[in-house]
Order: structure tokens, then sequence, then C-alpha cells
């Protein structure tokens, strides 16, 4: 029996490429998937957010948070 808190790169790459996991084909949304960074639809263009996992989503707005605060000091010092 798979253990569901360490899925086998099989059904990794079987959550990734499913299309019932992606919102309008580009939104990657698995509640079963706990990475943080999965591989996109085609591996070799990276990785995407999770927005099922709660970490994922967080990561990802406080990097948006980070590059928001730099475009505003370079911007202000100008």
């Amino acid at each position: 029996m798979e253990d569901p808190n360490n899925p086998s790169k099989e059904i990794l790459d079987r959550w990734s490429k499913d299309p019932n996991n992606w919102i309008w084909g580009m939104f990657y949304y698995n509640p079963k998937d706990k990475r943080i960074f999965p591989p996109k639809k085609k591996e070799w263009m990276g990785w995407t957010v999770n927005f099922a996992n709660r970490k994922s989503v967080l990561f990802f707005i406080g990097m948006l948070l980070f590059f928001a605060l730099v475009t505003f000091t370079i911007l202000r010092k100008h």
C-alpha cells in the first residue's frame, strides 16, 4: 500500500501531468501533493506553485511582497 505522506515518483509524475490538477491549464491545484514547488506539465519549463498547499501559497506571496518592496525601494530613490 502506498504511503500518502511519501508518494512514489510515478505518482508524483502522474499528478503533475494530470489535467484535472490544473485550473485553466496553468494553475496547479492538488491537495494530495505536499511539494511546495512541483514541476510544471513540461518539466523542462521549471516549477510552479501548488495553490492547494498553504506553505506553497505563503512562499509565493512572500516572494511577491519581496519583489514589490525591492521595486518600490528602487523607484523611490529616483
